[in-house]
């Protein structure tokens, strides 16, 4: 085939990943000739075959320059190779015609697809090459290997490493098509739902954690009706935001500052009529499904709610920036709206029956130190004060609210040392850094928050945590350690989340670390380890603890390319299992119950201290 193929022009569009530019499109054999007649009888041939749109040859003109341009003549580099295969749905199996095809990148020649799912174009020279794939409505991701959602595929997507010889063979892809939730909400009052804020909720894994974060947000249209386009296989939940009913319909509200009236409003709820999550349906998709979530909102009552805070004290002063946020009474945040008042110390909030908590937050002015309030430079909110409520029917007011500085716990970190090692590591290590993520089967909002950072051996200062639960996670930066034990009044915080109550305060924290540590090599099976012609065999691989561990487990690759072996360095001497895909996986690594599920039950492996321990992983199927 020859001709061009425009990423920014109409038939590319639809591929928003593309550069706007011309791709040269090379035939797939033989170069050009160096002469017009044949450039002609080549693009002749390719519209009579039903090519993909190329121009139609210039009619014959005698002003015209008789030698054609220097780049329909000159040949094709030696160095370039035929790369030519099809493109098929994953689960059907059928071709699919107009997905674009590139080589290195969104920069490198790509071609579309022809309607029998074909590709044909040139890669620059031999050797790996990264080939990906585009198409609206679908994602180059291999269905769910556990089809019970214990595995979550990245959402991106994945690229191809192909070996590019002389007569390289055909090459096969899939791409597996996305879904669509779709939805209509009715009102109670029978007025048109329109301009509904709508939140899509998917669970995704933070650090081998389970949480379910906001993935997309819309607003209804003029019908009521709401639509998530190109979502990958997993669990969503389908939430709405509050609204009053003068909102519905695009009538812009202005908060009442005197908030002495209720007001009636549609509540926060999620489908398909829950007001707390733990009572949300849960939407399972699977291999392009389309999921209809219909939802019929109740008009109620909205109360006013007044806390006032009491006489500022003086190491209130310098903290010149307050904010007030509406949460459960786990310490998440709901999606209410909060105001606070300095002129008259109240925060105010409207909001319908249920339990909740008020939130004031005080944090000092920048570049100023506050010498009455400890740990300054932990960073973030100084001064703090929490009110639970519940509105039952009627206003709140007459309650007070009392602001109190946030305290942190440090963190204890010792070393034991082994008596056998010949050395000690370096002093001048990275140390370690503690991150948190806020834990709970409920909407989280998906941050990673510094908690702690040094050197060690020692103790480490903290930053202040708002109430609520986290999970801890640490990473180890200095060459030689690895973990032996975190808890907290002693319990784990790898079974546990750590608690936080009002003002900041935890249980003791206690980090214990080993110079012992073990390494483990691993390899790919054997006849794999050499790159051969055509798409090259990656394995995504995890090591995972069979012990306690808040260390966060990277997914590792093995492929040929990269020399077919690596080694993982500091791990805590222990038994292990081993897990091996054949694509990108993102793996709920801290729930037992979750890698039971698992078709691949692991490769087991006994570390010890001070020693390196070599494993061949078996490759699953595809």
């Amino acid at each position: 085939m020859a001709g061009n193929v425009c990423k920014g022009s109409a038939d590319a569009q639809k591929h928003p990943h593309a550069t706007p530019q011309c791709v040269p499109r090379r035939p797939s054999r033989a170069g050009c000739a160096g002469q017009l007649f044949l450039a002609l009888a080549i693009t002749l041939f390719a519209n009579a075959a039903g090519g993909q749109n190329a121009p139609e040859p210039p009619a014959p003109d005698e002003t015209a320059n008789p030698n054609p341009p220097a780049e329909a003549l000159q040949p094709i580099p030696t160095g370039e190779m035929s790369v030519h295969g099809v493109v098929k749905n994953a689960l059907t199996g059928d071709p699919l015609p107009r997905a674009l095809v590139q080589v290195d990148g969104e920069t490198g020649p790509g071609v579309l697809t022809d309607r029998d799912g074909k590709f044909d174009l040139m890669a620059p020279g031999s050797g790996s090459h990264v080939i990906q794939l585009t198409k609206p409505g679908f994602h180059d991701l291999p269905p769910d290997p556990s089809q019970a959602g214990t595995v979550l595929e990245n959402s991106n997507g994945i690229t191809h490493n192909v070996f590019v010889t002389d007569g390289l063979p055909d090459l096969s892809f899939a791409m597996t098509p996305t879904s669509v939730i779709q939805g209509h909400i009715d009102l109670s009052t029978g007025d048109t739902a329109q301009g509904i804020g709508v939140q899509l909720l998917r669970r995704t894994l933070q650090g081998g954690h389970a949480a379910w974060l906001i993935a997309a947000m819309a607003r209804t249209n003029n019908d009521g009706a709401f639509r998530f386009a190109g979502l990958d296989d997993g669990d969503y939940a389908i939430a709405t935001e509050p609204a009053r009913e003068s909102e519905v319909g695009g009538i812009p509200f202005v908060a009442d500052s005197s908030g002495t009236m209720a007001w009636n409003g549609f509540a926060a709820t999620f489908y398909p009529d829950a007001r707390d999550f733990a009572s949300a349906a849960r939407i399972h998709l699977h291999g392009g499904e389309t999921e209809q979530a219909n939802m019929t909102l109740k008009l109620e009552a909205f109360q006013p709610v007044r806390a006032a805070l009491g006489p500022a004290r003086s190491a209130e002063k310098p903290a010149a920036e307050y904010g007030a946020a509406v949460l459960d009474t786990q310490g998440h945040s709901l999606p209410y709206s909060a105001q606070y008042d300095p002129e008259t110390r109240t925060v105010q909030a409207m909001l319908p029956d249920g339990a909740y908590a008020l939130q004031v937050t005080a944090t000092p002015r920048p570049q100023m130190k506050v010498a009455a309030i400890r740990n300054p430079s932990a960073g973030g909110t100084m001064l703090q004060g929490i009110l639970e409520i519940s509105v039952a029917g009627h206003p709140i007011a007459g309650v007070r609210m009392a602001l109190a500085e946030r305290v942190a716990n440090p963190v204890a970190v010792n070393v034991t040392r082994n008596a056998a090692h010949p050395g000690s590591p370096p002093a001048s290590g990275g140390g370690v850094s503690i991150s948190v993520t806020q834990a709970g089967d409920t909407r989280v909002d998906g941050a990673w928050s510094q908690f702690a950072q040094g050197n060690v051996p020692g103790e480490l200062d903290t930053s202040v945590l708002a109430p609520g639960s986290y999970w801890v996670h640490t990473s180890i930066n200095q060459p030689g350690l690895c973990e032996e034990s975190f808890t907290a009044a002693g319990a784990s915080l790898a079974r546990e989340p750590l608690v936080v109550a009002a003002g900041g305060t935890s249980a003791p924290m206690s980090l214990a670390l080993r110079d012992d540590c073990a390494s483990l090599k691993l390899n790919l099976p054997p006849g794999l380890g050499t790159p051969t012609a055509g798409e090259e065999p990656a394995f995504t691989v995890y090591v995972v603890p069979d012990f306690d561990s808040t260390v966060d487990i990277a997914a590792l690759t093995l492929r040929a390319s990269s020399g077919g072996t690596l080694t993982v360095p500091n791990l805590t001497p222990g038994s292990y299992h081993v897990y091996t895909f054949t694509a990108p996986v993102e793996l709920e690594y801290r729930n037992p119950e979750a890698l039971a599920k698992l078709p691949n039950f692991g490769q087991s492996v006994t570390l010890e201290p001070l020693a390196t321990s070599t494993l061949t992983v078996e490759g699953p199927p595809r």
